[in-house]
């Protein structure tokens, strides 16, 4: 019979609809203001700090919803953005000095809904408030950079070639080179010619002086420069989602500049800390040849440097000459060393970095070989209230070397297992390529977030109901299935949203109120052709069944233009456009269900098996 859908098809519909309105139904409970509580290195949240911070906010006079620890952090939530703001000042003074705070927003979904894996979707920076932060990169920096690991490359070349030179020094863009005569500056020229192919070489006379000048030539500055930025890029993009913010954005501006952006995060100072951080690992072989006690004094070595034994603060003498680095380290994971049961951060280096590894380790086996741990502190705040950050170098291990290394180790001396896992994630994240000043920095208020989440809601809701009103005014019946099938639409949208855990824009809302009008536009179609079918003189069954089959065609081929342009502009377009074009993409797919399949369930219910003289359309 006409107008009839088997059974499965009419299961198929409820189904869609019951599953649709569960992954949607989290979005309904809203966002409570919070307080976020970690611990630094081997500071740690337990009930003590717990209590702590209630008891503040208690003397305070300040309100608390709710609180509670998890995953070694304690989140405070507040009934509103005022009580959220009051909490700051009390918080900040019950913690101690080793510990931070970050003011956020925490969804408020029940926990049985929770346990069933239905979370609400993702709210953009637009909506939900956060900080844009804009970074530039100190290329002078890492130019400099290079030109000091080329100065230790050419040193290296040079004493495995057994060419004596009196100096090798970075002057500019380049390297100079001193020799004594002429015939030992032209041996280094063929060594050095054929090692460096990537830089340009010239030999200077100067009277006396014979020298070799290695020097960067365009592209090379060029590529060091692009190296930095993606590098760098690759770095914060890997530090951020250390934070665990929702979707956040981290992007190329120009040819120097970095635009980040946070959704959710509140505390400006706790994103420059992470994003600044330059935590990294430096191993050096000990300078056993002269006395650390000399040197203190003031009679350092020309190839040592002094530092300091973080465990009893005795002074060492290092070699100056780097084994690795952190940016040599591919791979780190924390844990406990199976000997003493002490925290350790177990390190993998790439290829260049092992063969180094190897080689000295093997040349040195016997002697002892340190590992320096670098990080930038906040060792105070100035009289602005700014904080003061300094580089802090000292000695976290000292061992002999029992045999070569490989490309995989351990290295112990660590506090705690908070420092070592904070320093494996640094690690694994990357050392920044060259150091980054944050040259702009923009805070949107949850207020804001949330005033135009009303005016997006409000758009939407207006838009529907002039669609609605207009169906039912134009469609009598019919209209008020198509209202339904719009409605349920909707709830599609923001389920699939949620389920994909994709960002909601305000871009994407504009793509949803788009979405309202192209999916009542399929059923215009279907009922139109209703229409001209009852003046040819159908039946109203035939009629029925004629309209939804003669008007498919024309309305898959039409979606799917619309569809093929949302992926283009995803493909192709920035955040903005992005969010604009998954909501584009999926209220395409989901009206094409609800216009077609929704509509006509209901329509196969409400004049299937029936006898119809006419219809209300």
């Amino acid at each position: 019979m006409l107008n009839q859908y088997p059974l499965w098809k009419n299961l198929l519909v409820v189904f869609v609809l019951l599953i649709g309105t569960f992954f949607a139904l989290p979005n309904i409970f809203g966002q409570d203001p919070a307080i976020d509580v970690s611990g630094n290195r081997s500071a740690v949240v337990d009930d003590a700090l717990h209590n702590k911070v209630k008891t503040s906010l208690a003397d305070a006079q300040i309100p608390l919803k709710s609180s509670g620890m998890k995953d070694g952090r304690l989140l405070l939530r507040f009934n509103s953005a005022a009580d959220q703001q009051k909490a700051q000042r009390a918080v900040a003074s019950a913690l101690p000095e080793n510990y931070t705070y970050a003011l956020s927003m925490a969804p408020n979904v029940p926990g049985w809904l929770l346990g069933m894996g239905a979370e609400p979707m993702n709210l953009g920076l637009d909506l939900r408030g956060g900080i844009h932060v804009l970074i530039d990169v100190d290329m002078d920096a890492a130019i400099r950079d290079k030109m000091e690991a080329y100065t230790g490359d050419i040193r290296s070349q040079l004493r495995d070639a057994r060419l004596r030179y009196i100096t090798v020094k970075p002057e500019g863009m380049g390297v100079n080179v001193k020799f004594r005569d002429a015939a030992t500056r032209d041996k280094a020229e063929d060594v050095l010619g054929n090692q460096f192919r990537n830089l340009g070489l010239e030999t200077i006379d100067d009277g006396a002086e014979f020298i070799v000048r290695l020097f960067l030539p365009p592209a090379e500055i060029r590529d060091i420069k692009k190296f930095a930025l993606q590098q760098n890029i690759t770095t914060i993009r890997n530090r951020v989602n250390a934070l665990g913010v929702a979707e956040p954005l981290v992007q190329q501006q120009g040819d120097r500049r970095i635009v980040v952006e946070l959704p959710g995060v509140q505390d400006p100072t706790q994103v420059k800390n992470i994003l600044g951080a330059t935590a990294t690992l430096e191993y050096r072989l000990v300078d056993t040849e002269h006395d650390a006690l000399d040197a203190k004094s003031g009679k350092v070595p020309p190839g040592s440097r002094l530092y300091t034994v973080r465990e009893d603060g005795r002074p060492i003498l290092l070699k100056k000459r780097v084994i690795v680095t952190g940016s040599q380290i591919t791979d780190a994971a924390s844990g406990f060393d199976q000997r003493n049961g002490q925290p350790m951060v177990s390190v993998s280096l790439d290829g260049k970095g092992a063969r180094r590894m190897r080689d000295v380790t093997t040349e040195n086996v016997g002697k002892p070989m340190a590992v320096v741990f670098k990080e930038t502190r906040v060792v105070g705040k100035d009289e602005a209230g700014k904080p003061i950050k300094r580089m802090v170098e000292e000695v976290i291990s000292v061992a002999n070397i029992l045999e070569p290394f490989g490309r995989r180790f351990q290295t112990t001396g660590l506090d705690s297992p908070a420092e070592a896992h904070e320093l494996a994630l640094l690690l694994r994240a990357g050392a920044l390529a060259a150091p980054i000043d944050i040259v702009e920095e923009r805070t949107i208020g949850p207020s804001l977030g949330q005033d135009n989440i009303d005016k997006g809601f409000m758009s939407v809701m207006i838009g529907l109901a002039a669609v609605m009103v207009f169906m039912v005014v134009y469609y009598r019946g019919f209209g008020l299935i198509a209202n339904l099938a719009l409605f349920t639409n909707l709830v599609l949208i923001v389920a699939i949203l949620s389920l994909l855990q994709a960002t909601l824009t305000l871009p994407g809302i504009a793509g949803i109120v788009l979405t309202v009008g192209m999916a009542v536009d399929a059923n215009v179609l279907i009922f139109e052709r209703i229409r001209e079918e009852i003046r040819v003189g159908s039946t109203p069954q035939a009629s029925i069944h004629a309209g939804y089959a003669k008007a498919f065609s024309t309305i898959i081929d039409a979606n799917i233009t619309t569809f093929i342009a949302a992926v283009v502009l995803f493909s192709i377009g920035s955040g903005p456009v992005k969010g604009f074009a998954i909501t584009l993409a999926i209220g395409i797919l989901t009206s094409m269900f609800t216009a077609i399949i929704g509509t006509r369930a209901v329509v196969n219910l409400v004049y299937g098996h029936k006898r119809i003289k006419k219809l209300a359309i």
